[in-house]
């Protein structure tokens, strides 16, 4: 298959992902701060299955890195290789005030522990 085609199949691929709100709330998060999957349950009031699965398939995507931390797994952006993506990414709305409200303590102390 063309090259160019394969690149077209990936972008069309990708934007799918991109077409659900939920995945774009947790882009959006992530852009924010590296999080585990507790605290994107507990933000945007989803069950953990439901957001486990967003994740997946984002990381299937290529959009997410995971990071195993103990029992906890970490999830964050990548996409520094995909410019047409960040652009997208750093369209959505901050979503540092949800991350905030959390604990109701600054970004940078929001954690599972």
């Amino acid at each position: 298959m063309d090259t160019a085609i394969d690149n077209l199949d990936n972008m069309a691929e990708t934007f799918k992902l991109l077409g659900d709100r939920t995945r774009l709330a947790i882009l959006g998060l992530l852009r924010e701060k590296e999080l585990c999957v507790c605290n994107i349950v507990d933000i945007l009031q989803i069950s953990q299955p439901s957001v486990s699965q967003h994740l997946r398939k984002m990381k299937a995507g290529g959009l997410v890195h995971e990071r195993r931390q103990g029992k906890w797994t970490y999830y964050s952006l990548n996409v520094e290789d995909k410019p047409y993506i960040r652009q997208i990414v750093m369209e959505i709305p901050s979503q540092a005030w949800k991350l905030e409200a959390l604990n109701g303590q600054p970004l940078s102390s929001v954690s599972c522990d």
